[in-house]
């Protein structure tokens, strides 16, 4: 084992993949200011729902989270050109820890991908080369890095692309309900609207994401198949990159190919000034138990995550419990009529709440059709009211459909939600059965 992870090999792949990561964080980061994502997700909202447990953490008050983003933006340029590269890395990634904490309204298994994906570039010796960090310290220039620093990437993928491949092989997927339902909503699309329309483009969806899934990683890492996976993943991710604008996602995904390719092919493409490394010393570092101690630790829970709605009650579809960090991605659609009662303990009046009065449009649809969010509206509702001296219940009547099936009641109407605790670990039973059945 020792000799797979420590043997060193050439570092070219990681070198290009660490410019190309620093552009599209600063991208990701300054796109978010331009397309209104900043204002509309932490600026104009009262409050945002935060993952239960964070919540101290609020968005900066006023325009200041504009000031956030573009603070993140100059860290993402700071990687690319590897300046003071470690603090870089490492302060964007609190950064963009911090507001993906922050919010659930916008939740993306993308953003949580990048979260991860921080904390592993902080850790790599990315800075070696093409970098100010070595031309200040040319002590630090080197050609290699560890074996490890490349299969951290391959494994981390494999399990991702794995994940998404099986969770797409549910009924409502395979008979192509889901890929019409995502399809309807891209009708007014020049030249493609009506074409994604056919049928034959819900199959292809449907079943073209399964196998691309399923088989990329594996079709890259065979020499033989290598280039036509590379030239299948610039469509695949190009057509997602048009068809649903995930950001820099697909590209990101586009810059892994790196390590896929031989090194001499990456310094000849990109780095034609750099020497190849050809000599495969094996460097065992000091603490090399506590390093495979933590690199298998880390694996273990990131194949673990994703399994844990199998062992909570009811459908994942339905209770949304295990649902994130699971690699569970664009799987279901869902619609749902919400409503909050809030009765007075005292009095016994009742009130209607407009959800208008405290939430925007987007976090309307987020607190219809997501039991934790309903939970933690109700738990907000609760404090408010206690700030006049009010000792509230509150009940919720939500009407949710799954992908197109007739709406059925989430919520037990009878349960005061105000009043009940959160369990990250186990079903909660205020959540009416959803009788979903993944497997007929």
């Amino acid at each position: 084992m020792n000799k797979f992870l420590f043997k060193h090999i050439d570092n070219s792949a990681l070198i290009v993949f660490r410019i190309c990561f620093g552009a599209l964080i600063f991208l990701e980061s300054i796109g978010a200011i331009i397309t209104g994502w900043v204002k509309r997700t932490l600026i104009e909202p009262q409050f945002t729902f935060n993952f239960i447990g964070f919540d101290w953490l609020q968005p900066l008050p006023g325009q200041w989270m504009y000031a956030y983003y573009a603070i993140m933006g100059l860290f993402g340029i700071f990687v690319m050109i590897g300046y003071k590269y470690k603090w870089s890395m490492l302060s964007f990634t609190l950064l963009w820890a911090g507001t993906y904490f922050m919010q659930k309204t916008s939740y993306n298994n993308h953003y949580y991908f990048l979260m991860i994906l921080n904390a592993i570039m902080v850790l790599l010796p990315a800075h070696k080369y093409a970098s100010i960090d070595a031309i200040q310290k040319p002590s630090i220039k080197s050609n290699s890095m560890p074996n490890w620093c490349r299969w951290i990437f391959i494994i981390q993928l494999f399990i991702l692309y794995t994940y998404a491949s099986i969770a797409k092989m549910y009924p409502d997927w395979l008979d192509t309900t889901v890929p019409e339902l995502l399809m309807r909503s891209k009708q007014h699309y020049v030249l493609v609207g009506d074409v994604l329309q056919y049928k034959f483009m819900h199959y292809f969806i449907a079943y073209g994401g399964i196998l691309f899934d399923g088989l990329i990683i594996p079709l890259l890492l065979w020499k033989r198949t290598r280039k036509l996976a590379f030239f299948a993943s610039i469509f695949f991710h190009l057509f997602n990159s048009f068809i649903f604008q995930v950001g820099i996602f697909p590209y990101l995904s586009l810059a892994f190919a790196v390590f896929f390719f031989e090194p001499k092919v990456i310094q000849r493409l990109f780095l034609k000034r750099k020497s190849l490394y050809l000599t495969n010393n094996v460097i065992v570092p000091k603490h090399v138990t506590l390093f495979k101690s933590v690199f298998i630790s880390y694996f273990i829970i990131q194949i673990a995550l994703p399994l844990r709605h199998h062992f909570i009650e009811d459908n994942v579809l339905w209770t949304e419990e295990g649902h994130r960090m699971s690699w569970r991605m664009m799987l279901r659609s869902k619609s749902a009529n919400t409503s909050f009662r809030v009765v007075n303990k005292a009095t016994g009046s009742s009130i209607k709440i407009n959800l208008d009065d405290y939430l925007t449009k987007k976090q309307k649809r987020t607190v219809s059709t997501k039991p934790d969010v309903i939970w933690q509206f109700a738990q907000r509702l609760k404090k408010e009211y206690a700030k006049n001296g009010m000792d509230i219940s509150v009940y919720v009547r939500a009407f949710v459909s799954v992908n197109g099936r007739s709406s059925k009641q989430l919520i037990d109407p009878e349960v005061d939600l105000a009043n009940v605790k959160w369990n990250p670990f186990k079903h909660h039973d205020w959540i009416l059965p959803s009788n979903l059945d993944e497997n007929n």
